[in-house]
Formats: C-alpha cells, structure tokens, sequence
C-alpha cells in the first residue's frame, strides 16, 4: 500500500462507511468532486483547513488506486 493510503479511513461507524481522511469525516469524494470541478489544493485548504495538501494527495492516490469501476 502506498504510504499516503494510510491517510484514508474507512469505517462503517463513520459517514456509512465511505472513505474520508483519517481522524476526519470529509469524504475523499467530495475532495475530488471539488479537483474535478476546477478548486485549488489553496482554495479546499482555505475551506477545511483542518486538511493538509498531503490530505488532498492521499485522497488523488486513492481517487487513482480504485478500480475503474467501483462505487463508492
């Protein structure tokens, strides 16, 4: 596993058991949904800065480690 993997949890206790960063209830999706709709890694900072932009890494690396089709 990819170090930055580590930074992602899931548990079914937390947000119905969607990937979120660690210690945090912020999904991965939502992080990428903002990626792929044009946000900065500053501007999501800006907006959670309870995130790292090792945060936003980690949740890009897991974004590309999911299988193609995987729902989540």
């Amino acid at each position: 596993m990819h170090p930055l993997l580590e930074r992602i949890s899931i548990d079914p206790q937390v947000c119905f058991g969607k990937p979120v960063i660690r210690g945090t209830r912020i999904w991965v999706s939502l992080i990428l949904d903002f990626l792929a709709n044009g946000m900065t890694f500053d501007e999501i900072l800006a907006e959670y800065p309870q995130l790292t932009e090792t945060d936003l890494r980690a949740a890009i690396a897991y974004g590309i480690d999911r299988p193609l089709l995987a729902t989540d």
